[in-house]
Protein backbone atom coordinates (compact mmCIF):
# COMPACT_ATOMS: atom_id res chain seq x y z
CA UNK A 1 0.00 0.00 0.00
CA UNK A 2 1.06 3.60 -0.47
CA UNK A 3 1.26 5.88 2.57
CA UNK A 4 1.49 9.64 2.68
CA UNK A 5 1.72 11.56 5.96
CA UNK A 6 1.13 15.29 5.69
CA UNK A 7 1.42 17.99 8.34
CA UNK A 8 0.54 21.67 7.98
CA UNK A 9 4.26 22.36 7.44
CA UNK A 10 5.34 19.60 5.05
CA UNK A 11 4.94 16.11 3.64
CA UNK A 12 6.53 13.99 6.36
CA UNK A 13 6.46 10.61 4.60
CA UNK A 14 5.55 9.31 1.15
CA UNK A 15 6.34 5.71 0.19
CA UNK A 16 5.13 2.14 -0.23
CA UNK A 17 4.66 0.35 3.11
CA UNK A 18 3.58 -3.08 4.36
CA UNK A 19 1.27 -1.85 7.13
CA UNK A 20 0.40 1.13 9.29
CA UNK A 21 -0.84 1.24 12.89
CA UNK A 22 -2.56 4.42 14.08
CA UNK A 23 -4.03 5.74 17.35
CA UNK A 24 -7.75 5.92 16.54
CA UNK A 25 -10.26 7.71 18.77
CA UNK A 26 -11.55 4.33 19.98
CA UNK A 27 -8.18 2.56 20.18
CA UNK A 28 -5.20 1.67 18.06
CA UNK A 29 -5.84 -0.17 14.81
CA UNK A 30 -3.75 -1.49 11.95
CA UNK A 31 -4.28 -1.53 8.20
CA UNK A 32 -2.76 -3.88 5.65
CA UNK A 33 -3.05 -4.06 1.86
CA UNK A 34 -6.63 -4.25 0.54
CA UNK A 35 -8.17 -2.91 3.76
CA UNK A 36 -11.74 -1.71 3.37
CA UNK A 37 -12.10 2.04 2.70
CA UNK A 38 -12.16 4.03 5.92
CA UNK A 39 -12.06 7.59 7.25
CA UNK A 40 -11.09 7.92 10.91
CA UNK A 41 -10.18 10.60 13.43
CA UNK A 42 -6.89 10.07 15.21
CA UNK A 43 -5.96 11.03 18.74
CA UNK A 44 -2.62 11.77 20.38
CA UNK A 45 -0.27 8.83 20.07
CA UNK A 46 2.25 7.07 17.90
CA UNK A 47 1.84 6.16 14.23
CA UNK A 48 3.81 2.99 13.42
CA UNK A 49 4.89 2.53 9.82
CA UNK A 50 5.90 -1.01 8.88
CA UNK A 51 8.26 -0.99 5.90
CA UNK A 52 9.46 -4.12 4.13
CA UNK A 53 13.03 -2.88 4.37
CA UNK A 54 14.75 0.43 4.77
CA UNK A 55 16.99 -0.08 1.73
CA UNK A 56 14.54 1.81 -0.49
CA UNK A 57 14.18 4.59 2.07
CA UNK A 58 16.78 7.29 2.34
CA UNK A 59 16.79 7.91 6.08
CA UNK A 60 18.67 11.18 5.68
CA UNK A 61 15.79 12.44 3.50
CA UNK A 62 13.10 11.49 6.03
CA UNK A 63 11.65 14.15 8.23
CA UNK A 64 13.46 14.33 11.57
CA UNK A 65 10.15 13.59 13.34
CA UNK A 66 10.18 10.02 11.98
CA UNK A 67 12.20 7.76 14.26
CA UNK A 68 13.27 4.15 13.60
CA UNK A 69 11.80 1.86 16.28
CA UNK A 70 14.42 0.75 18.81
CA UNK A 71 13.41 -2.93 18.68
CA UNK A 72 12.58 -3.34 14.97
CA UNK A 73 14.47 -1.62 12.14
CA UNK A 74 11.50 -2.22 9.81
CA UNK A 75 9.25 0.06 11.87
CA UNK A 76 9.31 3.85 11.79
CA UNK A 77 7.39 5.84 14.41
CA UNK A 78 5.86 9.30 14.41
CA UNK A 79 4.35 11.07 17.42
CA UNK A 80 1.14 12.97 16.57
CA UNK A 81 -1.20 15.18 18.61
CA UNK A 82 -4.26 14.46 16.47
CA UNK A 83 -5.19 13.89 12.87
CA UNK A 84 -7.38 12.28 10.26
CA UNK A 85 -6.81 9.13 8.23
CA UNK A 86 -8.33 8.27 4.87
CA UNK A 87 -7.74 4.86 3.26
CA UNK A 88 -9.06 3.95 -0.19
CA UNK A 89 -7.71 1.88 -3.11
CA UNK A 90 -4.58 0.84 -1.18
CA UNK A 91 -3.60 4.45 -0.51
CA UNK A 92 -3.52 5.84 3.02
CA UNK A 93 -3.33 9.56 3.69
CA UNK A 94 -2.73 10.79 7.24
CA UNK A 95 -3.27 14.48 7.94
CA UNK A 96 -1.35 14.92 11.17
CA UNK A 97 -0.97 17.68 13.74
Amino acid sequence: MFLEIVSPEAILFSSEVDAIAVPGEHGEFQMLNNHAPIVANLKEGIVKIHVHSQQNLKLENLNSLLVPHAEDAKVLTLQINSGTLEFNDNKAIVLAD
